[in-house]
């Protein structure tokens, strides 16, 4: 069987996130492949410090960032702070439309509505890790498998996205 691929769609602008991002492909790192944009992809800011034209650079960090989402099994998006990442949100929207499996890390106890997260958000994701072990063990169990061995994004015809216009 081969190793489940994990794309890790979160926040990447301070040294403090790029650590938990890292930290958190490290961890997962024994069990599954994990593209990690701040290392795996490119970065705007980046390209547009080394002069590269920023239109040309959007779209070329747009078109790998897709086909990571494309090629993942699993999407991980990390929800912590107040409100959620607009590119890791954009993510997660991509991940769940193309059938991807989607899970969550949080443990910031921050939030914007009283409910908690955006519901766009926590609908769109099988369950919120609170901690990094629980995240491990989860994916090293294969439990996101079907009985084929394929992984399986639905648990119910009730969570399927439509299939077509109305």
């Amino acid at each position: 069987m081969r190793r489940p691929r994990i794309y890790l769609a979160a926040p990447l602008f301070t040294a403090g996130e790029r650590d938990l991002n890292a930290t958190i492909r490290d961890a997962l790192a024994v069990h599954c492949d994990v593209y990690l944009p701040q290392e795996d992809g490119a970065l705007l800011a980046e390209a547009i410090e080394r002069g590269d034209d920023p239109e040309v650079a959007s779209r070329y960090v747009f078109d790998c960032d897709v086909t990571a989402l494309r090629d993942c099994d699993i999407l991980l998006i990390v929800l912590n702070g107040r409100t959620v990442d607009e590119g890791a949100a954009f993510e997660l929207g991509v991940a769940w439309a193309l059938g991807k499996i989607c899970v969550a890390y949080k443990d910031d106890p921050r939030q914007l509505l009283a409910l908690g997260d955006n519901p766009m958000i926590t609908q769109s994701v099988r369950t919120v890790f609170r901690k990094i072990e629980p995240l491990v063990e989860w994916a090293a169990s294969c439990a996101w498998l079907d009985r084929e061995g394929v992984p399986s994004f639905f648990e119910d015809a009730a969570h399927m996205p439509p299939s077509g216009a109305d």
